[in-house]
């Protein structure tokens, strides 16, 4: 039986995606890494809004390194008796109330986040996502607490294990920050942009590439 996603794609094309797909299940134990950034009304994410969430899903190129295959982006209206700091505003520059901002209610962004992640597992033939974030417990932590509170039942992220490209960099390049870690890794990075999901989201999932690719030139991956 087909796969329905190959009937729109050239004989070459199929066999490229299918090669990426054997070479993610093997590298990562059958876990999609999806790059995920949230922007947020706070701290806590049990009680302060998601403002923002990016997420990029990789696949792997025809010379074995990873690169972007697609990106997701949305702005999200803060769930009922959300608390939003205005210090976390200020840091961000987002107006959660600006008459022009399109947005959508958190459950409908989850939602559709969740289904768009879940294609790309079956398309790689993974079992589950693991989310890469800078400071990915920060990341992971509202993506669960919403998930939960919308009571959305197939969460396709794993429950507590993650990627976190600030340990990652901190162990490749010394440095610890986004900016920094991009500047060390050769990643342009416009600070201008910055503390956007969708801007944060990219130049997370660059770094990320940047690491495991590099890894993989140096003789780390594949093991034997």
């Amino acid at each position: 039986m087909s796969n329905p996603i190959d009937d729109y794609l050239s004989e070459e094309e199929a066999e490229a995606t299918a090669a990426s797909a054997a070479l993610m299940v093997e590298r990562f134990r059958g876990y999609l890494p999806v790059i995920l950034d949230v922007e947020t009304g706070g701290f806590n994410s049990e009680t302060d809004a998601m403002l923002e969430v990016g997420a990029v899903i990789p696949c792997f190129n025809a010379a074995g390194e990873l690169e972007t295959e697609q990106t997701f982006f949305q702005r999200i209206i803060p769930f009922d008796g959300a608390n939003i700091e205005e210090a976390a505003l200020k840091f961000t520059g987002i107006d959660p109330y600006h008459p022009l901002r399109i947005a959508r209610p958190e459950k409908d962004v989850m939602n559709s986040l969740f289904s768009v992640i879940r294609q790309a597992m079956k398309a790689n033939g993974c079992k589950r996502a693991v989310l890469v974030g800078h400071n990915a417990h920060f990341d992971h932590g509202f993506i669960n607490a919403a998930s939960e509170r919308h009571n959305i039942k197939r969460n396709p992220f794993h429950p507590f294990s993650s990627f976190d490209t600030a340990t990652l960099s901190g162990l490749a390049f010394g440095q610890t920050v986004l900016a920094r870690a991009c500047e060390c890794a050769g990643i342009d990075f416009d600070n201008k942009e910055a503390h956007s999901a969708r801007y944060d989201a990219a130049k997370t999932a660059e770094l990320f590439y940047e690491i495991v690719n590099r890894w993989q030139r140096l003789g780390g991956w594949p093991l034997g």
